[in-house]
Formats: structure tokens, sequence, C-alpha cells
């Protein structure tokens, strides 16, 4: 049984929606990302995804869907992309990553090709937003 790790940020103008939901083993965040301090947005979900790798779910479903992110939000999203495919080659869950893009927005197709090109687990790009 998952760890109870539950983490959520509401959204703002300039923040996702972030939730961890370790029952469910689901992580989706949604929306915009262009903080001013992505680790202090991101920094919490870190904690989190830390308590929920010791006692996670079999199964780990990511689903992204933001309109747009920064530079920093990239470099924290990388971060945590390369933590689950961690957690992903120690075969204590098997994750997907759900990248959800609008139809017409290329850029964030591209974004989720150049992230799959860095991972070693699945990676479904979706275009159709959250």
């Amino acid at each position: 049984m998952p760890a109870e790790s539950s983490y959520s940020c509401a959204a703002t103008d300039k923040t996702p929606s972030i939730r961890l939901l370790p029952s469910e083993g689901l992580l989706e965040i949604v929306g915009c990302s262009i903080p001013e301090n992505a680790d202090r947005i991101y920094g919490p979900l870190f904690d989190a995804l830390e308590a929920y790798a010791t006692r996670p779910s079999s199964q780990t479903t990511v689903r992204i869907g933001l309109r747009y992110f920064n530079s920093s939000s990239a470099k924290q999203l990388l971060d945590l992309l390369k933590r689950l495919d961690d957690l992903h080659a120690e075969a204590s869950t098997k994750v997907v990553l759900e990248w959800h893009y609008a139809p017409d927005d290329l850029d964030m197709k591209e974004a989720g090709e150049d992230y799959r090109s860095l991972l070693e687990f699945p990676v479904k790009l979706i275009d159709e937003l959250i």
C-alpha cells in the first residue's frame, strides 16, 4: 500500500495546480508555470514525492497539461521527471507520463518530445489539454 504523502497546490495566474495522490498513483500538474521562484512551488512536491517513493503504488501516472512554462519551471520538471525515472528503474513502480498539449501548440508538443527523449519510462503525447 502506498505511503500517504499526498500534496496539493491550487493554481494561480502564474503557478499550476499540482496534485500528488498516492492512493491513486497519480501526479498531476495542470495550468501555467511561470513563477518568480519555481523552487518555492516545486520544492514541497519533491518532498512529498520522496515520501511517496518509499512506498509507491505499483503504477504511477504522471499527467502534465501545461499551457506554458518558463525556463526555471522546465528545470524543475526535468528534475522531477528524472527522479521518477529513477523510481521506474528501481522497478518499484511502473511510471507513465501523459503529456497533454493544445492541438495547435507545437512548442508544447516539442517540449513533450524533448522530455520523452531523456526518459526511460513511456511518454504518451496527447493533443488535448486537461
